[in-house]
């Protein structure tokens, strides 16, 4: 083929020459296609355009992509995954959309399966390795990607099932289907970043779940009520929990070894009406270790009043700060980011927790150990005799902590901890329910924070986009005050595996105490006049935080629409 214009005003090679050339230098042709792009100065698309013309095949974006209809019965998932070639109904006949247009043996595979379909006319289209991969993790969550495992092998015990060792090697050799699957799926979310595994048993057999960035996604489905029983003992087996046991629910825990360090996981176990589930937590102690600067509010992401706030009450000398929000939302991590901006090897600090998240260094930190007797309050009694200045407790759970907690407020030490709770009010009645006096609670509250996490537009692959009006006002948002609003959305691209979302930040409403509120919150008053005296002191909701967030092209409606309430 002739040398184009542009190629011959240049005095560079043809595509196709160059190619071949790094082909013959990396060893396969994906690899040269990624060689190309990443040395080429004049832009993936540009690229791509001339790919494309070299080799006579229409170019399709990622955008095109994701308004086709894949067909992964002519080319399976996984295929398709591996040799980055997807299959696409196209009206009567079929589109396929390929990564290497070298890639001979993919197109001589593709022939060979169309052989079996005289009838189908089908052709070829060229897309960009990132966003052919974009797109297939952007359809994962829709197909079942472990079809290919067999589910026959009996259980085997693991020699130690305290430090479950996840290797690729590892995984592919051992002989039971079963432990492959569950030691598959562990280290998978791993690799994702996941928060939590569900494992949940169905009538026909067991669906596999991955929380990312406080969404769950389907990753792969299991046939067969036997394969779901198994799994789920499993679980219990290496979280040391009774495998009899299917009528009641347990919690456990248990370690692996991942990427050269020690990982937690808090399992649960609930029984349901097919079987059981399991949710298994991961806490990954070391991940925000590696963060430039160490952990700090500003790498959560708060805005300026809140980490002003948060400063100011946590600089007070006595009195309790509260964190509130449900679970997964971020409280400890916050209290972990105070304690670490205020740790000035001044103070001893001691922690009580269940379990110990992150280690920080110079602060005594203790896991609380039921089994063993050491509850919150006992171990927050010892804690008082330890002669502490400042105290992080994990979580209040129960009347006896709450009261410990409070009367420690109250005689000189500055406690930091967390409760479930939707809103910085609910905080109160919590603890009203708690049996705490109202009088002293209110005495030692310094301030409450209400916290939540907000998936951010993934700046890789968002775009500009027009605010529907209509979507606006179910929002509760006046669509004549959002004109001057940015409105992004992110495409799904390989950065952000497709999902258009890309990590997460906190927002927060803060309620800093003072006489009137104090004196308000004794007398019970209604929570009208309470809401009043608060905002008339400058308190903002979590739908005023994540709608600025959104004004500011950070996320979308949807998103906020999904953490927060419509007000």
């Amino acid at each position: 083929m002739n040398p184009t214009g542009a190629d011959k005003e240049k005095g560079s090679v043809p595509f196709r020459a160059t190619l071949r050339e790094l082909g013959e230098r990396h060893g396969s042709g994906i690899r040269a296609v990624e060689a190309l792009f990443a040395q080429q100065s004049t832009g993936a698309d540009a690229v791509l355009a001339q790919l494309a013309d070299e080799f006579r095949m229409p170019p399709i974006a990622i955008r095109e992509l994701h308004q086709l209809e894949p067909d992964f019965d002519v080319l399976p998932f996984v295929e398709a995954a591996t040799r980055l070639c997807v299959c696409f109904r196209q009206g009567a006949g079929l589109l396929f959309v390929i990564a290497d247009p070298l890639d001979a043996r993919t197109r001589g595979y593709v022939d060979q399966r169309m052989r079996a379909r005289p009838t189908m006319h089908y052709g070829w289209s060229l897309a960009s390795v990132g966003d052919l991969t974009a797109y297939l993790a952007a359809r994962e969550k829709d197909v079942r990607a472990l079809d290919t495992l067999a589910f026959n092998d009996p259980i085997q015990r693991a020699s130690d099932p305290s430090a479950l060792a996840l290797t690729l090697q590892g995984i592919s050799s051992d002989d039971s289907a079963v432990v492959r699957l569950l030691n598959s799926t562990i280290y998978d979310a791993l690799k994702m970043k996941a928060s939590d595994i569900h494992l949940e048993c169905r009538a026909n057999g067991l669906v596999i779940k991955c929380r990312v960035d406080g969404v769950l996604a389907v990753v792969g489905r299991a046939e067969g009520r036997g394969v779901a029983d198994q799994v789920l003992s499993r679980v219990k087996v290496i979280s040391e929990l009774d495998i009899a046991e299917r009528r009641v629910p347990q919690d456990g825990r248990f370690k692996a070894q991942y990427a050269g360090r020690d990982i937690d996981f808090r399992v649960s176990i609930m029984p349901n009406l097919f079987g059981e589930d399991a949710v298994l937590r991961i806490l990954d102690r070391y991940q925000l270790s590696q963060a430039a600067g160490g952990l700090t509010l500003e790498a959560l992401g708060f805005q300026d009043a809140d980490m002003r706030f948060m400063r100011s009450v946590a600089a007070m000398p006595y009195g309790m700060l509260l964190v509130t929000g449900p679970t997964g939302s971020g409280k400890t991590t916050t209290l972990y980011a105070i304690l670490t901006e205020i740790n000035d090897g001044l103070d001893k600090i001691v922690t009580i927790e269940d379990p110990v998240e992150y280690q920080l260094g110079d602060i005594l930190q203790i896991p609380v150990n039921e089994a063993k007797g050491l509850t919150f309050a006992r171990g927050l009694r010892s804690i008082l005799r330890h002669d502490p200045d400042k105290i992080m407790v994990g979580e209040i759970r129960d009347p006896e902590t709450a009261q410990i907690a409070v009367q420690a407020a109250l005689t000189g030490h500055q406690v930091f901890t967390t409760v479930h709770a939707n809103n910085v009010f609910d905080v109160i009645g919590r603890f009203t329910n708690m049996d705490v006096d109202p009088y002293s609670f209110v005495s030692a509250l310094n301030g409450v924070v209400a916290q939540r996490l907000v998936r951010q537009c993934c700046v890789e692959c968002a775009v500009e986009e027009e605010g529907d009006p209509d979507a606006l006002a179910r929002a509760g948002i006046d669509p004549g005050t959002a004109t001057g609003f940015r409105f992004r959305r992110g495409l799904g691209c390989a950065a952000c595996r497709g999902s258009g979302y890309r990590g997460r930040r906190a927002i927060a409403e803060t309620l800093r105490m003072n006489d009137e509120l104090r004196e308000l919150l004794s007398e019970r008053a209604p929570l009208g006049r309470i809401k009043s005296a608060a905002f008339r002191y400058g308190m903002e909701t979590l739908r005023t935080a994540a709608v600025r967030l959104m004004a500011k092209g950070e996320t979308t409606l949807e998103e906020i629409n999904r953490v927060t309430i419509v007000e």
